[in-house]
């Protein structure tokens, strides 16, 4: 079976790239920078799903997308999270964090609304991702 990304994932990220198991997302809300990894394998749901072979990769990608987004964004503090309560697909938020954001210092999940980012910031930052994913 193909990997297939969840719709909702689909609706509310931009494409980074695909790392050598996960897909790299951009989360469309320029309030927090923040990045979504989703393996691309069929059928995960927790952690404790992704093979034990596949588990080094697993956390070097996690480790690598909290380094890149935490140069790009400049963050103070670096969140990594995967709840997929209302996602079954097992994904991780990677989310770059400062003391005066909207959320500060509580999560991100619930405050207020999206801010989408616009044609030009979001692809810049994409570009800027991507070349710290791929060197």
């Amino acid at each position: 079976m193909a990997f297939e990304l969840h719709e909702r994932l689909a609706a509310d990220t931009l494409l980074i790239a695909d790392l050598p198991l996960c897909r790299a997302l951009l989360m469309n809300d320029r309030r927090f920078p923040w990045v979504i990894l989703v393996p691309r394998r069929e059928g995960l749901r927790d952690f404790d799903d992704v093979a034990p072979v596949e588990k080094p990769n697993f956390h070097a990608e996690i480790d690598l997308a909290s380094e890149v987004l935490r140069e790009a964004a400049g963050a103070e503090k670096m969140n990594v999270a995967a709840l997929g309560n209302m996602v079954p697909q097992l994904h991780i938020h990677v989310i770059a964090r400062f003391s005066g954001d909207a959320a500060w210092p509580g999560p991100v999940w619930g405050v207020g609304t999206a801010e989408p980012y616009g044609e030009d910031e979001g692809r810049a930052l994409v570009e800027k991702l991507r070349l710290g994913f791929h060197g």
